[in-house]
Parts: structure tokens; C-alpha cells; sequence
């Protein structure tokens, strides 16, 4: 019996499709219920399953086919005619580890995703085919445009197939990979040494582009950790390949200086989805609000003062370090209260006037800078400020940071001074209508009661959305701040 694999019906405002990926070839045995290819959309990616078990006996679009609805791409032949159809085809070597009987297999899907997220992008799977795995081991890691989902084993076992590489764009509870359950990773004995060791220092990304380039990981260098191999190492080996060899250059004079050629070089990697959401809320941000910053300066030496005199005190009674975040964080969230308009943020035509304070706090990790929120900070002390400001950068730093961690806020502060910045201009967090940017505190002279002294000065800048926040509202906000950090008593008594 043959059953036909049909594009699926589209949707009535999608005209086409686009063959994007076969996870089959010809002669390859399949279960029902097995992702066999995907079809790309305009909008999303459609997978088509298997209707039974058998075995591929056609495929007549080829990846990057366009095709229309229910559109007839392959045909799938009864499970009694795999062997004939696998007999046929030539004999090849399998690197994935052989599921014992006992073996159950399991889907690895995407967690599902949040309403405010379409979709999402494999970003690194840390396991290859055949590799044996525990429970709990992170196997794959998930992108989307606010945070990073580690998707775990949820038994011992061996990885199956890998259906969905590095880089590929995917939805919620989508299977992106299979788990043999109760397997071992004893290999199967065709499997060469050489394949074996290219799943060792290649993704399955490159894995796949090894062979369609018909390459084997032996013929290329691999400049990552441990000889491993990236894209770029492929790529710069195909180009290498393709490069017309230079004629041999007659001998120089005897005479003539040897000048070095400098190696002129470029890499061209695509923007994460971290990096294409921050550049796109930047761009939003500049072109959509009448943004405006306004300056002023604080003397810290009170502030350091007070730290140097109670900060053993407060670590041995809190546990924690005593640091300044605390000190802008409270500052911040008391001129709020003196300001809502500062507090507040526009949703269509309306102003909305938020009675909390969630302040998001701009962390610097190695994907790019996020905002976590730290909730209530009003109801909070200055050990209870640095615990969450603390435990929020470690996140950030681990890729730990939840969607609820990362959504709201109402007021954002940045500190650039950590990186030696001393004045700077931020830019909006949207729909937030402020941003306060703290600075490197630099020892400068300073005209005291008709004398100079040398005070640690640091430049405060307040950038705001003029639409709903007025310049008297903007300077009297960020002098209020000013006034509390350089008493920083006023903190405490509320005046």
C-alpha cells in the first residue's frame, strides 16, 4: 500500500510554500507519526508526519521547491517493502547508537513558548547523535528574543535523531530531536572511527554541511575548543579549495627589501535573536518617542563614606556586600513617588500611571544587554536590593533568566560606569518613559563654600519621552535624585 505526503492545506492569505527541509531520503525506513519534512511559509514552518510505518519510496520536490497546498511531494511504500527498498539502496553507515529492545523513544521538544513569543531558534545542542545522556542533562538550548530555554533529558538514555539543527527556527512543543530511552551508546559496528570522531568535534549543523559538501571532519582544521569545527571552518576550507592557485613569483633581487603582506580577512556570523530584538527596540525607541536627556552631577563621597564606615557591619549582618546599586535603586524609586509622570508610560492614547515600582536593572551578559526587573523595590531593604540585583546579574550571566524575570518595569537604570563610561546618552526601554544612566565616579575639582576641593563627582543623565514627561518634571526628578544621594541620611527619614 503507498500513501502519498501532501503539503498541508495552507492558510487562505498564504498563495505558496517552500520545501525547506527532507529529514528522509529515498529507501529510508520510517514510523508513523515521524517528522519526514518541513514546509516554510511566509509566516511559519508546517512539518509533515508519516500516516504509517514504511518505507520513502519517491520524493519528487527537492528542498527549495516552491509548492502550493496538499501539492503531492513523495510517496511512503508498506513496511513490507523496507527491506526490498533498503536492500536496494547502498549500504550505509550508521552513526547514531542502536536502541536496544528495551528502548523507548522519546520526543525532545521546544518548551512551550509564551503568547508574546512567535517562535523561537535552536541555538546549541550539546549532545550529538548517538551520545549517551542522563537524566536531567541539558541537551539543547533554545533562543528566543528575550531569553534562553535549556531543554533537559527527562531519562537516561542515547540520542536518536537530531531533526532540527543549530540555527533552525522552531515553534512551542515542536519535536526538534528523539531520545532512546534505556539505550546504550554502544555503537553500531559499521560505524567508521572516522565519523565518530567528526560527531565528537562537530554539530549536527556541520555535520550536515560536511557531507553536502563531501567533506569528512579529518580533511578540516577546526579552530574552536578542543580542534572543534564550526561553519566557518568549512566554509573557509571550501573557499581555500576554490581559490586559484597563485603563479610562482619570479626571485627577487638580492637587493630588495622583503615586505610582509598583512592577511586581509572578514567573518560574517547572523545577529542572534537577542541582538536583531535589541537593535529593533533601539530603532523603535529613537523613532518613535521625543526623546530628550537631561545632565546633572552628584558628589558620592558621602555615600562612600557611609559604605566604608558600615559596609563589614552590613555584610556580616546581611550576608551581603554593600555596593551603590542599592543606593541609585532607592534613590530612583523615592523620586518616583514624587514624580508619577516619571512612572508612567503611554499605550495608545492613553497615559497609564503605574502605583508599583519595578525597576529594571541593565545587565551586560555575553549575548547582549537585557533589562531583568526587580519587583517592588519600594517594599524592599538594602540587603533585600543587593540579593536581587545581585541574583539577577548572576542569571543573566548563566543564561538563567525566566520570561517573568524579564517582563514589565517601569523605570530602567544602566550603569556604565562599570566599564569606565563617563557620560552617555541612554536610550528609552520601551513603553517605559525614562532611563537613568549612572557613571564612572572620577575624582575632579570642586568649588566648596569658595574653596577647590577634590570630590569623587559623578555625572547623572536622565533621558526621557518629552511626550508625556515635561522638562520641570525631568530636571526636578533628577535633582531630587541628586539631593538624596549626596545625603543620603534623606534616604532613611523619608524627607
Amino acid at each position: 500500500m503507498t500513501t502519498e505526503i501532501k503539503v498541508p492545506v495552507l492558510p487562505e492569505s498564504v498563495a505558496d510554500a517552500t520545501i525547506a527541509t527532507w529529514h528522509v531520503q529515498v529507501g529510508d525506513t520510517v514510523t508513523r507519526d515521524q517528522v519526514l519534512v518541513d514546509i516554510e511559509t511566509d509566516k511559519v514552518v508546517l512539518e509533515v508526519q508519516a500516516l504509517q510505518d514504511g518505507v520513502i519510496t519517491a520524493i519528487t520536490e527537492e528542498e527549495g521547491a516552491t509548492v502550493l497546498g496538499e501539492q503531492l511531494i513523495g510517496t511512503v511504500g508498506a513496511a513490507a517493502g523496507a527491506a526490498a527498498g533498503v536492500a536496494a539502496a547502498p549500504a550505509k553507515a550508521e552513526t547514531a547508537a542502536a536502541p536496544t529492545a528495551a528502548a523507548k523513544v522519546i520526543d525532545i521538544n521546544v518548551p512551550v513558548l509564551p503568547e508574546s513569543v512567535a517562535d523561537a531558534t535552536v541555538s546549541t545542542w550539546h549532545v550529538s547523535e548517538g551520545e549517551a545522556v542522563t537524566r536531567d542533562q541539558n541537551l539543547v538550548d533554545i533562543e528566543t528574543d528575550k531569553v534562553v530555554l535549556e531543554v533537559v533529558a527527562v531519562d537516561d538514555g542515547v540520542i536518536g535523531k537530531i531533526i532540527h539543527g543549530e540555527g533552525d527556527t522552531v515553534l512551542g512543543d515542536q519535536t526538534i530531536g528523539q531520545l532512546n530511552a534505556g539505550a546504550s551508546s554502544a555503537p553500531v559496528a559499521a560505524a567508521s572511527v572516522e565519523e565518530s570522531a567528526g560527531d565528537d568535534i562537530a554539530s549536527p549543523s556541520v555535520r550536515r554541511l560536511l557531507t553536502e559538501s563531501g567533506l569528512t571532519a579529518a580533511q578540516v582544521k577546526g579552530t574552536g575548543k578542543g580542534g572543534r569545527i564550526s561553519k566557518e571552518d568549512v566554509e573557509a576550507h571550501l573557499a581555500a579549495a576554490k581559490a586559484p592557485k597563485a603563479a610562482p613569483k619570479a626571485a627577487a633581487p638580492a637587493s630588495a627589501p622583503v615586505v610582509a603582506q598583512g592577511e586581509r580577512s572578514q567573518k560574517r556570523v547572523p545577529m542572534t535573536r537577542l541582538r536583531k530584538t535589541i537593535a529593533n527596540r533601539l530603532l523603535e525607541a529613537k523613532n518613535s518617542t521625543a526623546m530628550l536627556t537631561t545632565f546633572n552631577e552628584v558628589n558620592m563621597k558621602p555615600i562612600m563614606d557611609l559604605r566604608k564606615q558600615y559596609k563589614d557591619l552590613f555584610e556580616k549582618t546581611h550576608d551581603t556586600r554593600l555596593g551603590f546599586m542599592s543606593f541609585y535603586v532607592k534613590a530612583v524609586t523615592e523620586a518616583l513617588k514624587r514624580f508619577p509622570a516619571v512612572n508612567a508610560s503611554i499605550d495608545g492614547d492613553d497615559i497609564v500611571y503605574h502605583n508599583f515600582f519595578d525597576i529594571s536593572i541593565a545587565v551586560s551578559t555575553p549575548r547582549g544587554l537585557v533589562t531583568p526587573v526587580l519587583r517592588d523595590a519600594d517594599q524592599l531593604g538594602m540587603a533585600g536590593i543587593e540579593n536581587g540585583i545581585r541574583d539577577l546579574a548572576i542569571k543573566g550571566r548563566d543564561g538563567k533568566l525566566t520570561m517573568d524575570e524579564m517582563m514589565g518595569g517601569n523605570f530602567t537604570i544602566t550603569n556604565g560606569g562599570v566599564f569606565g563610561s563617563l557620560i552617555s546618552t541612554p536610550i528609552l526601554n520601551l513603553p517605559q518613559a525614562a532611563i537613568l544612566g549612572m557613571h564612572k565616579i572620577q575624582d575632579r575639582p570642586m568649588a566648596v563654600n569658595g574653596k577647590v576641593e577634590i570630590l569623587p563627582m559623578m555625572y547623572l543623565a536622565l533621558s526621557y519621552d518629552h511626550r508625556l514627561i515635561d522638562g520641570k518634571e525631568s530636571v526636578g526628578f533628577l535633582v531630587t535624585i541628586k539631593e538624596l544621594l549626596e545625603d543620603p541620611a534623606r534616604l532613611l527619614l523619608d524627607i
